[in-house]
């Protein structure tokens, strides 16, 4: 081996791996603190589009954290959106339902939370590898659920994903509203979303005119796409289902951007 090779090899063998980046970003709405938190790899310098990841109803804690860094990869930028505020970490499912609630409850202030996420996510260009031209909103259970919110209300994203989520709203979409692309991706035996609010959300974003699709799992339940969520008959991982949602969901978004 010539000197100068193997000079390069020790050096690359010895060069400090590229490190995912997990930064705490907290902001004010409305009189409630929230902290967000930014997730990208640093091993590509090249701008990337970024997501608004909105967590199931347990809210930004650790396990949304690490589901934000494997969805990012090395494609995306990916914001975990805190929608309860810094002080709410659901412990249990019992505090992650009164929150949930809470906030279903009051649906301009979740929009108006989303929205903030939103802005922070498209701030962190320049300071981050993140394309802000390029930008989608995606969400598991309670945050399919926002995702699909901030769809309604016209948010400046190129599309949302919505996994496993309630699909009703006390404020329906407004004709010609949503300009988003919509990609619904639920399991066909859910018992938590019965026909007729898939129906019904059907109907709503065809009389707005937005571009939707709606996909079903066969054997999928709720939470299909969170190997962590396994909480009953009801709520259960399904990998089969997981895996092509999740290429679903890369392709969706490839072809929103590209708009």
């Amino acid at each position: 081996m010539r000197p100068i090779i193997a000079v390069l090899l020790l050096a690359a063998a010895h060069a400090a791996p590229a490190a995912v980046v997990e930064k705490a970003i907290e902001y004010e709405v409305d009189g409630t603190v929230v902290r967000s938190v930014l997730v990208y790899d640093d091993a590509v310098a090249a701008p990337r589009p970024g997501l608004v990841l909105v967590p199931n109803w347990m809210g930004a804690n650790d396990a949304a954290v690490a589901k934000a860094k494997e969805i990012a990869g090395d494609k995306y930028v990916v914001l975990v959106a805190d929608v309860y505020g810094k002080d709410v970490r659901p412990a249990n499912t019992d505090e992650a339902g009164k929150a949930a609630m809470g906030m279903y409850g009051d649906r301009p202030a979740l929009r108006a939370r989303a929205a903030a996420a939103l802005a922070q996510l498209k701030a962190q260009a320049g300071a981050a590898p993140l394309d802000a031209t390029r930008v989608a909103a995606i969400g598991f259970c309670f945050g399919g659920a926002t995702v699909l919110e901030m769809a309604r209300a016209g948010a400046d994203v190129a599309g949302v994903v919505s996994f496993h989520s309630n699909l009703s709203t006390s404020l329906p979409a407004e004709k010609g509203k949503v300009t988003a692309g919509v990609l619904v991706l639920n399991g066909a035996d859910d018992t938590y979303v019965p026909a007729q609010q898939i129906a019904d959300f059907q109907a709503e974003m065809t009389a707005a005119g937005a571009d939707w699709q709606f996909v079903n799992y066969a054997g999928a339940v709720h939470c299909f796409a969170e190997p962590d969520a396994n909480s009953g008959p009801g709520c259960q991982y399904h990998a089969r289902s997981a895996r092509r949602a999740f290429r679903l969901m890369d392709d969706f978004l490839a072809e929103q951007f590209a708009r």
